[in-house]
């Protein structure tokens, strides 16, 4: 029998990318996205996914949207106001009897993270636990697409700039989480039920290795440079995020530097059964051509 999947945060990066691996299976199934604007909405209902308006500030534009919904991706944009957001939708999930979510956290979520969105998406997490829904929760590492804003900056000078000092990352590139979403959504067991996945790439890489590896792929020298916390601050801001972003950004870095992100799992593989997607790969088939 057909089912419906509601997915939030529909033109975002993994959003996008599980969209397209939920279109492209054989399942039996009605995709269902999540936009705020008629502008957002367009591209999608070209490709033949049902485009609905609402926001997630706004819990009574979700209650017609949610109707008819057997599985929902719930993912939240980083701010403060994301624990309200995941509130409202799994307030409008619980009352039009939606069965299942499967939610993106974030890396090491928990009231003691060094991080300000890691402690809010603690607060999520434990609210969708309790929520007498089942549930499954994604908490992944930091995105290879992340490099991707450094990609005019490398192409004018070679350099990139962080404060993640020597700091080891196991980066993903997002297409393998949407890959490991797409796995559990369309999964009708219950074997991800209560589950927890920390998705990672193979390999757990400092910001040195990885202008190594971009040096490689793109037949250019890449640089990186460690810069002071207030650097990354100013940079942020000035590129256009937030204050509160900004800070998020930088608490970021302070804790990859201190080697909190230096691991690697393999959940990808695990659910999916294939290997996660390395830097080479990931820079091969992402980076920019005129970078």
């Amino acid at each position: 029998m057909s089912r419906t999947i509601l997915v939030t945060g529909a033109t975002g990066s993994v959003s996008s990318q599980l969209i397209q691996a939920l279109s492209t299976s054989k399942a039996d199934i009605r995709l269902r996205a999540l936009v705020r604007s008629p502008q957002k909405a367009a591209p999608l209902i070209a490709s033949g996914v049902e485009a609905v308006m609402a926001d997630l500030d706004e819990p009574e534009s979700l209650v017609p949207i949610f109707e008819g919904v057997d599985d929902l991706w719930l993912l939240t944009p980083p701010g403060p106001r994301a624990p309200e957001n995941n509130m409202n939708a799994i307030w409008a999930a619980r009352n039009a009897g939606v069965k299942r979510v499967v939610r993106m956290s974030a890396i090491g979520a928990a009231y003691d993270a060094p991080t300000r969105n890691g402690r809010l998406h603690a607060l999520s997490d434990q609210e969708l636990k309790a929520s007498g829904l089942r549930w499954t929760i994604l908490r992944p590492h930091f995105f290879m697409q992340n490099l991707l804003g450094f990609a005019a900056g490398i192409a004018a000078s070679g350099n990139f700039y962080l404060n993640t000092a020597q700091g080891r990352l196991g980066l993903i590139d997002t297409r393998d989480i949407a890959a490991l979403a797409a796995a559990i959504l369309l999964d009708e067991s219950k074997r991800h039920d209560g589950q927890i996945y920390t998705p990672t790439g193979p390999q757990s890489l400092s910001m040195p290795e990885v202008a190594e590896g971009l040096t490689s792929v793109l037949g250019k020298t890449v640089r990186f440079v460690s810069v002071p916390d207030e650097a990354v601050r100013s940079g942020s801001i000035q590129a256009g995020l937030t204050p509160w972003l900004a800070g998020m950004m930088v608490e970021y870095g302070r804790a990859y530097g201190a080697g909190w992100g230096d691991f690697t799992t393999t959940h990808v593989k695990d659910v999916t059964g294939r290997d996660a997607r390395g830097l080479p790969e990931f820079a091969r088939e992402q980076w920019p051509v005129a970078a």
